[in-house]
């Protein structure tokens, strides 16, 4: 939607996140590096591809080339539309969610249309999972057992007035705040889906998929950020709860001392995921500066005098 000249050269597909920006921060970093004298020490600038399915970090992580390099500290950011543009966000313990989605696939008999008593029709299964899964959510973000069951796709059948079908298929993606409740509530859903469809004498098929572990801020981690953005002379907001979006990023604090930190885009600044966002270039400049002050206080004992 947006009439600016460097738009998609794909007529209505592009991503609408900044992880463009983002990439372009990690690439303005290489000069400053390049003048700097540390004594020794390594710095490791990591353009990271495939955040939105989960599946770049993991991949990246498993990679005998990453393997070698074995940090001792990983940072991150992304940008927040809706904040303060140039505020410093910090997020103590985790900073965004557990995110799992769910692809559930329900088959009976296929019948005319006129005759249901003919075949097995799951549409009812689907309003029945679709109540169900609504029941289980907790919007409190303030709660341990905070928990997001959000229908996101539903296929049943086909336009073809005269048949009842047999097929339906839902999707779901689920948040919460750790691990633990992930893993309980995934029990949880399996136990009452398998209810669900034995009730109504459907066959199940359940697939996990695009996960994205939570995101654990390293308090030391998270003290380097919070005094380069002092140093800065940046507003910094501490942030009471973690952010409900997932982050690949979560697979690095898995294994390594990690953080990260959110940039605020502009208060009017469009809303990640929109059609008319764009990454104002402005916070190039406030990232790179941050990241700077991340590396001089890792590397001090190694600076040139």
């Amino acid at each position: 939607e947006n009439d600016f000249g460097y738009k998609s050269d794909f007529p209505g597909i592009s991503h609408k996140c900044g992880h463009d920006g983002h990439m372009a921060i990690v690439a303005g970093l290489v000069t400053w590096i390049g003048k700097q004298e540390f004594k020794g020490g390594k710095i490791i600038l990591l353009f990271q591809p495939a955040e939105e399915n989960g599946q770049g970090a993991l991949k990246m992580l498993t990679d005998q080339k990453f393997k070698e390099l074995n940090p001792e500290y990983v940072f991150a950011l992304h940008n927040i539309p809706g904040e303060k543009k140039h505020q410093i966000i910090t997020v103590k313990n985790y900073f965004s969610a557990s995110v799992q989605s769910i692809n559930i696939r329900l088959t009976g008999k296929e019948s005319h249309a006129s005759e249901q008593e003919n075949g097995i029709n799951p549409a009812l299964a689907i309003s029945e999972i679709i109540r169900e899964f609504n029941l289980m959510n907790n919007h409190n973000p303030l709660d341990d057992d905070f928990t997001i069951l959000t229908p996101i796709h539903i296929k049943l059948g086909k336009q073809s007035y005269g048949i009842s079908p047999a097929k339906a298929e839902i999707d779901f993606t689920l948040r919460t705040w750790s691990e633990d409740r992930m893993s309980m509530l995934k029990e949880k859903i399996q136990r009452k889906l398998g209810s669900i469809s034995s009730k109504h004498q459907l066959d199940l098929n359940i697939h996990w998929i695009e996960y994205f572990p939570a995101t654990v801020n390293n308090n030391e981690c998270n003290n380097f950020i919070t005094k380069a953005a002092q140093i800065n002379g940046y507003e910094i907001k501490e942030k009471e709860y973690p952010f409900k979006f997932g982050e690949d990023f979560g697979w690095f604090s898995q294994k390594f001392k990690s953080a990260m930190f959110g940039l605020g885009a502009g208060e009017n600044t469009p809303a990640l995921h929109n059609a008319d966002y764009d990454f104002p270039d402005e916070l190039l400049e406030t990232a790179m500066n941050m990241f700077q002050e991340i590396i001089r206080e890792i590397m001090k004992e190694n600076i040139c005098d």
